[in-house]
């Protein structure tokens, strides 16, 4: 009986662990629906566990703060939207070439996650807790815009000239600007940009 018992309680156990995980994994994915759709600055608690099918109160068992929240909802996203590996391109020799590829990458990966990548940007500066959850996606851009920087050959006045260029071209904004206002698709925006840079270094 008591053998029994024991593998009744396991069960028990198990069967509350995993049903505490789909609900923690509900709430999370109905986060990231909301702000893909609305952004961060305008989801609330209520419209969160609607969209999940739970109560506030159970939102708040999950996840006390905002920053856990945005934490959990970030590592989901990013697992799946990976943003584009600088591996892939960081072999090509030749900068401009190294740039139209990066570029190519960057912008079909703006275009997949245009809603979330346009609120997120647009909501970051008002919320301190959005930053820190934020940082190692914008630290990524960082590296991006160093290691595009390299083997142009340009120094001093020209450098500074051609990093502005770079960390300009692989900007949301510049993305959305040259498709969405000015008509180009992802190829000719990348083609601007390269030209771009390109100017900056023969100038």
């Amino acid at each position: 009986m008591w053998a029994v018992s024991t593998v009744t309680r396991k069960y028990e156990l198990k069967q509350r662990a995993e049903s505490l995980s789909a609900t923690r994994a509900r709430i999370v994915s109905a986060t990231v629906e909301l702000h893909d759709s609305i952004g961060p600055a305008q989801t609330t608690i209520s419209a969160i566990a609607e969209r999940a099918g739970v109560q506030r109160l159970t939102v708040y068992r999950h996840f006390p703060d905002e920053r856990s929240l945005f934490e959990a909802c970030s590592s989901h996203w990013s697992a799946q939207n990976p943003a584009p590996d600088p591996s892939t391109w960081a072999v090509l020799d030749d900068p401009e070439e190294r740039l139209r590829s990066a570029l190519g990458e960057i912008y079909a990966f703006f275009r997949r996650t245009q809603g979330m990548t346009g609120n997120l940007l647009r909501d970051l500066p008002a919320s301190p807790v959005l930053q820190e959850a934020a940082e190692p996606y914008l630290a990524y851009w960082q590296g991006v815009r160093d290691g595009l920087t390299n083997g142009w050959n340009a120094r001093g006045r020209k450098r500074k000239l051609l990093r502005a260029a770079i960390g300009h071209a692989i900007e949301f904004d510049t993305w959305r600007s040259l498709t969405k206002r000015e008509g180009l698709d992802d190829a000719e925006a990348a083609d601007a940009m390269v030209r771009l840079a390109r100017s900056v270094r023969l100038d």
